[in-house]
């Protein structure tokens, strides 16, 4: 096989951003199949690439014995010294093969072989590049809107963002730019498959440290992160150097900086905390836009109690118990509000208001009771389901470690990402 073949193998590589040893494998590969077809099977085929000549060789690799059995893949010793003076008794030798009786039916096999190589070289490719890019933000052109998810074209690939990562009530037309974080990259049965999420926490950690550069060079912290997507999120932060306001950085001059993450999220509100190791200060500060009176630490129930005006509980609780689940997931506490009067019949009113996510009702095992135990602990969808320990959610479902483990594996289940249709990268 001639040098011209390598140079032509250089050139594609050049044009599909390949590593010519990639493409000469390939060749290999094919030249072996190509072989095996054409003698049928038996023999031992092995192609090898001379660098010195520029040269694809075929080889059968034989074994040298006294008495020949089996001509396809035995040699005798004298044959084998012919070949190679210091041929020994029970080494393996390559013994040229005569390429040019391949036919056209051969030849077309192989380069039917070639083609695939170069395929699934091109999909490792793609799949490295952005295996190494997750947690990164990409801008992206929505190519198709489905049902169930978003197809977004990347340039040289197509990722999905599933809908369960999709902001609430937002909308996507065909040639749209999309930001979106990537969370996952894997490799599929059609290829690798970038999964993208809008709605992660991540993501918003990601567009802070794009909009603020004193976060992006280390001046300014983000400790804790908490989101219900598309409606609100509350970001504790702190600087490293006293003289940087870590909240006015973050905000910027006239509030610039966190309206273009705000404009970005379709209107989501942030909060901007900053940052404390006291449990009672940093729930405290957590609690805008309500004002606690005072705040008590329970460190064996790990939980903080909060005591707020009358007149701010439901502002302190949020709508559904918005603000109390943002907190818990921000600072890792448990968070019990009680208003100043202690009144029993404020909490009972609020309590029987608790709602739970709908997405709960969908996971095998789920009933009332569990989905309200699991809704009080700070779980908000299937995903933070899904991504707990089994021996955290048995705790919070009363040591209940049977009805737990069918409860994630379901979770886990429900938000595994849909194929994507097949499509050429």
């Amino acid at each position: 096989m001639s040098r011209e073949l390598v140079q032509a193998l250089e050139q594609v590589g050049r044009e599909k951003g390949l590593p010519i040893h990639i493409l000469i494998e390939a060749v290999e590969a094919a030249i072996e199949s190509a072989a095996r077809k054409k003698y049928n099977s038996g023999y031992n085929f092995k192609a090898e690439y001379d660098e010195k000549s520029g040269q694809i060789q075929l080889f059968s690799i034989k074994k040298v014995v006294k008495e020949v059995t089996n001509p396809k893949v035995e040699i005798s010793l004298e044959e084998a010294r012919k070949i190679s003076p210091e041929a020994q008794e029970g080494e393996d030798i390559k013994v040229p093969a005569d390429m040019t009786v391949f036919g056209r039916i051969s030849a077309q096999r192989a380069k039917q072989i070639i083609i695939q190589k170069v395929k699934e070289a091109e999909k490792q490719k793609i799949y490295n590049l952005y295996k190494a890019r997750e947690g990164e933000v990409v801008l992206g052109t929505v190519h198709q809107v489905e049902k169930n998810l978003i197809i977004v074209d990347l340039g040289n690939t197509e990722a999905i963002l599933p809908k369960k990562e999709q902001l609430p009530k937002e909308f996507y037309r065909r040639g749209e730019k999309l930001r979106a974080y990537i969370q996952e990259v894997r490799m599929g049965s059609k290829g690798p498959q970038v999964v993208l999420s809008r709605a992660c926490p991540e993501f918003l950690t990601k567009l802070f440290e794009i909009e603020v550069p004193e976060i992006s060079e280390g001046i300014v912290q983000i400790k804790g992160v908490a989101r219900e997507p598309g409606v609100r999120a509350k970001i504790a932060v702190i600087s490293l150097d006293k003289n940087v306001d870590p909240i006015g950085a973050c905000v910027g001059l006239r509030g610039s900086r966190v309206q273009s993450i705000v404009r970005e999220l379709r209107g989501e509100k942030i909060d901007i905390i900053e940052w404390d190791e006291d449990p009672a200060i940093l729930v405290t500060r957590a609690l805008s836009p309500a004002k606690a009176v005072h705040a008590s630490v329970n460190k064996e129930d790990h939980c903080v109690e909060v005591i707020v005006p009358d007149d701010q509980f439901s502002l302190a609780i949020g709508r559904k118990w918005q603000n109390i689940k943002l907190i818990t997931q921000l600072t890792g506490w448990r968070v019990v509000v009680k208003p100043e009067s202690g009144k029993k019949d404020k909490l009972d009113k609020v309590a029987n208001e608790v709602e739970v996510p709908e997405e709960f009702l969908q996971i095998s095992g789920m009933n009332p009771r569990i989905a309200r135990q699991l809704t009080e602990a700070g779980f908000l969808s299937a995903q933070e389901i899904a991504q707990s320990s089994l021996e955290k959610l048995s705790e919070v479902l009363g040591n209940e470690k049977e009805i737990a483990e069918r409860i994630l594996h379901s979770a886990q289940e429900l938000i595994k990402p849909p194929e994507p249709p097949d499509s050429q990268p």
